[in-house]
């Protein structure tokens, strides 16, 4: 599934340009149908057809870019040369030439259709594993020139000669066994209409769509219903026959897909919902008024790919009622609303103002379906995506591991050097030590490192209250007291300008938060919890829990972010960016998870309730630790907790 999820994400590029070329492209195709060929339709249909019609070469690129492990050209290259390789290796012209130098119009058809988005996929997947597995391959020196990234399209052609000579003999077969397959359910009726309204969507991934389109939109088998449609009453089309393999698209084109969006939208994140907007509103307004319906479909078949099976169920069902009821309609282009409004006057159109009413009730059943299921299944769709915490972290375009690394050592520099730690371990959003010398740890120096506080329980022991993402932090620690991370230079002091005042500006303005309880029991104010780091709120304010359920439930909608190994915690970022800790007991990371059973992970999409950690309250007791449990706010040191 996280293969599929990433395939997705690396599709949203390409698909962010298609909208607005679809929409340029079906003004295009408006103008010549109703003015007839001129400048501004033919400037329209070539800038949005320069995207549209190259879709496939766009996903080659846009894949290999996008899961390659680091985002690099030299990857897209890959991929554009993997596209290239194959496409002009299987191209109709170069099959005639294989086969005996045969006429390319005796070309098996199928080979006409090898641009398609499924081999742009497989080009890309090729692109990505190429860079993924060859960019530090290191050759002989009489070969030297080609080592490294030299090396990438150089595998990726030659992997894409051996995918051509498999797709060769593969690619004719299953065409010609849907073609076949296709002829054979047109006598089913609207059985046969429903059945092939679901392939039709379950295959556009693969391009083979177009194998059961030429069955039963052109004259494979008789039916012809596009041309057919087109000519009207000079065609041999007949009224209520012709247009039943192209009604039932137009009310979920127009209406189900857009219902799809707006169920994608009001799932997103608060701190999404613009981003999620802006890609699934264009993409709507496509499919309602073009009926290219690519940049929706794409944008969940790989990040959501039960959402699609429900669409090629929806389109079947769709297709078998209209075919059932007096109703027809026809495209030329495809079943938008330009296509409806251009047909609804021909003399074969039957009632087309039922597949409005039909199209009504399918945005209603979308809309429903897609928003239940995705907030049943917490399916990562636009919007919901799991966050890559340390991109965000890298937000000045320092890379994040020279972050974490720049704050590991200035701490250990405060803390009196690597020398001065005999141990070193973190639990949910502090580091624990043991150190030679207490006294050379430097408290000023910590914070003004980003330590939010210090704590010296007594003895050697020494803790530093960082946050969430402590572990990052230690793992830089223990990289550079081993060796393995090179210090980074010595951060240089920041200059103050002589001519300004400094101030201390003390914010009296508070924010209440409402939370759920997460967990059953007595609600405390933090000053009654054992443990000055959340007595004193050095980590931020809230209130303590003394618990007496067994369950803990997010307090918000929004995302685990981060769900703790032992258990003893976890962080919830809320839909609205406030960061939720809840703190299982008292030193309960000692624990090392017994007694705690984690019910997500970093990550996972939340709503509010969604059942988080189950917890063994008697063996907290067991272990001598307290039960109290601080639900801390992190990221807002005016914030006020009230449970609801």
């Amino acid at each position: 599934m996280k293969f599929m999820q990433n395939l997705g994400k690396s599709l949203m590029m390409p698909i962010a340009v298609m909208p607005v070329a679809a929409i340029l492209y079906g003004i295009g195709n408006w103008i010549t149908n109703t003015l007839g060929t001129n400048i501004v339709s033919v400037f329209l249909t070539s800038a949005g057809s320069a995207v549209i019609d190259n879709l496939a070469v766009l996903f080659a690129i846009g894949i290999a870019f996008g899961m390659a492990k680091k985002s690099d050209g030299v990857a897209a290259l890959a991929g554009l040369v993997s596209w290239l390789v194959v496409t002009v290796l299987l191209a109709p012209e170069s099959i005639a030439g294989y086969l005996g130098g045969i006429e390319v119009a005796d070309v098996d058809p199928a080979f006409e259709n090898i641009q398609n988005a499924f081999v742009g996929i497989i080009c890309g997947l090729i692109g990505a594993f190429s860079y993924n597995r060859f960019h530090g391959v290191k050759l002989p020196d009489w070969l030297a020139f080609f080592s490294g990234k030299r090396a990438v399209a150089i595998v990726a052609a030659g992997a894409s000669i051996v995918m051509s000579v498999l797709l060769f003999f593969i690619w004719p077969f299953v065409y010609g066994a849907l073609v076949a397959f296709g002829e054979w359910i047109v006598g089913f009726g609207p059985i046969g209409a429903g059945i092939y309204g679901f392939l039709n969507r379950l295959l556009i991934p693969t391009g083979l769509h177009h194998a059961l389109n030429s069955v039963f939109w052109f004259d494979v088998a008789g039916i012809n219903d596009v041309p057919n449609f087109l000519a009207g009453a000079d065609g041999p089309g007949t009224l209520g026959i012709t247009g039943m393999y192209t009604s039932g698209f137009f009310p979920i084109m127009m209406f189900g897909l857009p219902g799809a969006a707006l169920a994608m939208y009001v799932t997103a994140r608060s701190s999404r919902k613009k981003v999620a907007a802006g890609i699934l509103f264009s993409a709507a307004f496509a499919s309602f008024f073009v009926g290219i319906t690519e940049p929706l479909e794409f944008s969940f078949m790989f990040l959501a790919p039960v959402l699609y099976v429900f669409h090629a169920l929806f389109t079947g069902i769709s297709m078998a009622i209209t075919a059932l009821l007096p109703a027809r309609m026809g495209f030329g282009f495809s079943a938008g609303a330009i296509d409806l409004g251009l047909g609804w006057n021909n003399p074969l159109a039957q009632n087309p103002w039922m597949l409005l009413l039909l199209g009504i009730a399918w945005f209603v059943v979308y809309f429903l379906v897609f928003t239940f299921v995705i907030r049943k299944w917490q399916l990562k769709t636009i919007g919901r995506e799991d966050d890559d915490e340390l991109a965000d972290e890298a937000g000045d375009g320092q890379s994040v591991d020279a972050k974490y690394a720049a704050t590991a050592n200035r701490f250990l520099a405060a803390l009196g050097g690597a020398d001065n730690i005999t141990s070193l371990d973190n639990c949910a959003t502090r580091l624990r030590m043991e150190v030679g010398d207490v006294s050379k740890v430097d408290d000023s120096a910590l914070k003004r490192a980003g330590a939010a506080g210090t704590m010296k329980p007594g003895g050697t022991s020494v803790q530093v209250i960082y946050g969430l993402n402590v572990q990052f932090v230690k793992d830089a620690m223990e990289g550079i007291m081993s060796g393995a991370i090179e210090p980074p230079a010595a951060d240089a002091p920041a200059a103050v300008p002589a001519t300004d005042t400094i101030r201390t500006v003390t914010r009296t303005d508070r924010r209440v938060v409402q939370l759920r309880q997460p967990i059953a029991g007595d609600v405390k104010p933090l000053s009654e919890v054992p443990d000055p780091t959340f007595a004193e709120q050095i980590m931020g304010p809230g209130l303590a829990i003394e618990p007496t359920g067994d369950t803990v439930v997010s307090p918000a909608p929004g995302r685990v972010g981060h769900a703790f190994d032992t258990g003893h915690a976890i962080a919830i970022v809320t839909d609205d960016d406030l960061e939720v800790l809840v703190h299982i007991g008292l030193d309960t990371v000692d624990m090392k998870g017994d007694g705690f059973t984690t019910l997500v992970k970093t990550g996972d999409i939340v709503d509010e309730g969604t059942p988080l950690i189950r917890v063994d309250l008697e063996k907290i007791r067991a272990a001598g630790h307290p039960t109290i449990t601080p639900v801390i706010v992190l990221n807002d040191e005016n914030a006020t907790i009230e449970f609801r």
